[in-house]
């Protein structure tokens, strides 16, 4: 029953429940899985809803805190690789503070920045509809998120890229970054290398977005695989074992 009931359920929650409002009817020749039928439609898509909710909201409230992307692995913001040269070159020349400083800087603004995506993902997803969910019912542990993913990644760039400005100004990146540049250009006058000078912004808003998809999609894992992570009444009522 396990194996029926989660594959089915488990991508619905994951497509559906960042929209959290607004009215939701299945179409016409839709049926729950037999596992499902002790529940109600009404049931089975807040409970799909509260998943995505959970997720999301563990997703974000891990990567804006303090340290939540410069001590992870798994979402750090390392010096942009286009300025790589940079980075070499100074840390060549002995000038790792400033370089330090500024890869700290890339990370606190992605922390800040994420303090205020939730909403932004919760509008991202409004528009997915059934016939959306009924797409991924057959994919691996991530489909939903990797379909959320595919379908709002260039909708959130935009909505995102206002924000982390906020942040970038918020922490001082550039403070950081200037120093490193007009170093670097005094040290090209004797090496003849071209200068560089990376999108800040435009970096740090996909690093962001991109980690908060990474945390997302561990949600989703988790939700699936574990009973613990099912918070809520509703959701242990619609992902129990039948």
């Amino acid at each position: 029953m396990r194996k029926i009931i989660y594959p089915l359920v488990c991508s619905l929650f994951l497509i559906l429940l960042i929209g959290g409002c607004g009215q939701f009817n299945f179409p016409a020749d839709f049926k729950l899985p037999q596992q499902t039928q002790g529940l109600t439609s009404a049931e089975v898509i807040k409970g799909l809803k509260e998943a995505l909710t959970v997720g999301a909201g563990n997703s974000v409230s891990f990567a804006s805190k303090t340290d939540g992307f410069y001590k992870n692995p798994l979402l750090f913001v390392a010096f942009p690789p286009e300025a790589i040269k940079v980075k070499n070159t100074l840390e060549s020349a002995g000038l790792n503070k400033p370089v330090d400083n500024f890869i700290l800087s890339l990370n606190r603004a992605a922390e800040d920045a994420s303090k205020r995506a939730l909403p932004i993902l919760k509008d991202a997803i409004l528009g997915m509809t059934i016939t959306d969910a009924m797409g991924i019912l057959k994919g691996n542990e991530t489909a939903a998120t990797d379909y959320l993913k595919r379908k709002t990644t260039n909708h959130l760039k935009a909505e995102f890229t206002p924000v982390v400005r906020q942040s970038i100004n918020k922490v001082d990146v550039t403070s950081y970054w200037n120093p490193i540049v007009t170093n670097y250009n005094r040290l090209t006058l004797l090496t003849g290398a071209e200068q560089v000078n990376p999108n800040l912004e435009e970096y740090i808003t996909e690093k962001t977005i991109e980690g908060l998809f990474t945390l997302i999609a561990k949600e989703e894992v988790l939700i699936r695989k574990d009973p613990a992570a099912r918070v809520t009444d509703i959701l242990r009522k619609v992902f129990a074992e039948q």
